[in-house]
Order: structure tokens, then C-alpha cells, then sequence
């Protein structure tokens, strides 16, 4: 039995050593490619960067302009802008929705109407406080299914209606146990009983 233990032993591979060169090579390469990865989104973002700086250097220059809108960007350049303008001491908002439509307009402080601009760019859907909930919802609930269905209602039996008189039981957990073992005891005697006294 253990000649054929170390005979399966020595023929199976050996595992890999942990200072084994050809991982160690790996691992080298796939962190210098990461860090190459980063070194070139850091570059791409100081580009970025830049040219928004000048972009909004030239805005604040022009003195015509008193808004600018920017064309829908990703999260990390909207903070960007974001950055540089309140760096400039521009006011900026995000607009839109969904993630990839969301788009960025910058403010010189001197604009007056700011506040009424920003407002109209968050328009809410009006709601009528005194409308049916049921006109609102009837493309999904129905409108006659459902009042149909709440006329001929009926409760189901075998699922134990209860009378009325025993809803109005106002007796303690303990009364009504000892009644009913009172009513049992009188039933078993009765039926103890009965077959004593015809034999």
C-alpha cells in the first residue's frame, strides 16, 4: 500500500513554488501596465483639465455671454467642471435625468435671474390634489372588473365565519376553557352512563 502511495505521489506535478520566476515576471508586468493605465487617465484628466480653464478664462472674458451650456459628459468630468468653475468663482449646475444626458451650465455671478433659470430647468409634473387615484391608475387596475368583483363578494365558509354571538364573548380565556371541560365531563358521563344502565 505505500509503494503504490509514493508511486502515485512521484508521478503527479509538483505545485508551483511561491518564488517561482515566471509569476514573479507576471506580477511585475501586469503592475507596471496598471500603473501606466493610471499615469494615462491622470494625463488625460490634467488635459481635460486644462482646456476647461481656458474655456471658462474665455467666458468670463466675454462679456456678452452670461451663461454657457457644455454638452453631456461623464461623472468624473462634470466634477471637473465643476471644480475649475468654483475655483473661477463661475456658479455651475448639472442638468438632466439619466447619468448620460446630464450636462453642465455655468453662471456669472452677476446674472439676476439665476434663481427663475434654474427653476424652469427643474420643471415637476403638476398634480391635482382632488383627482381619483382611481381615474389615475384605471389603465392598470380596470374600471369595471374590479367594481364588479366587489359586489359579489361573498366571505367563504370553510374558511370559519364566525356568528355573531360568539364575536360578543366577552368571557376570559380561562372561563371559556373551564366550560368547555365542564361540557366535555357531561358528555363523557353521559355516554359512560347510558351503555352501563341498558346492560
Amino acid at each position: 500500500m505505500a509503494d503504490l502511495l509514493g508511486s502515485i505521489l512521484s508521478s503527479m506535478e509538483k505545485p508551483p513554488t511561491v518564488g517561482d520566476k515566471e509569476s514573479r515576471r507576471k506580477a511585475r508586468e501586469q503592475a507596471a501596465r496598471l500603473k501606466k493605465m493610471e499615469e494615462n487617465e491622470r494625463k488625460r484628466k490634467g488635459e481635460f483639465r486644462r482646456k476647461l480653464e481656458k474655456e471658462v478664462s474665455d467666458f468670463i472674458q466675454d462679456s456678452l455671454q452670461q451663461k454657457r451650456k457644455y454638452n453631456p459628459m461623464g461623472k468624473i468630468e462634470r466634477t471637473i467642471l465643476h471644480d475649475v468653475a468654483e475655483v473661477a468663482g463661475l456658479t455651475s449646475f448639472s442638468f438632466g435625468e439619466e447619468e448620460e444626458s446630464r450636462y453642465v451650465m455655468l453662471f456669472k455671478k452677476e446674472q439676476a435671474a439665476l434663481e427663475e433659470t434654474e427653476s424652469s430647468r427643474t420643471k415637476k409634473p403638476e398634480t391635482c390634489p382632488n383627482s381619483n387615484y382611481r381615474d389615475k391608475y384605471s389603465h392598470l387596475i380596470g374600471t369595471t372588473a374590479a367594481k364588479d368583483a366587489a359586489h359579489t363578494l361573498e366571505a367563504n365558509s370553510t374558511y370559519g365565519c364566525v356568528p355573531v354571538a360568539n364575536k360578543r364573548d366577552t368571557r376570559s380565556i380561562e372561563e371559556a376553557m373551564n366550560e368547555m371541560r365542564a361540557k366535555k365531563r357531561q358528555k363523557q358521563e353521559g355516554d359512560s352512563g347510558a351503555p352501563a344502565s341498558s346492560s
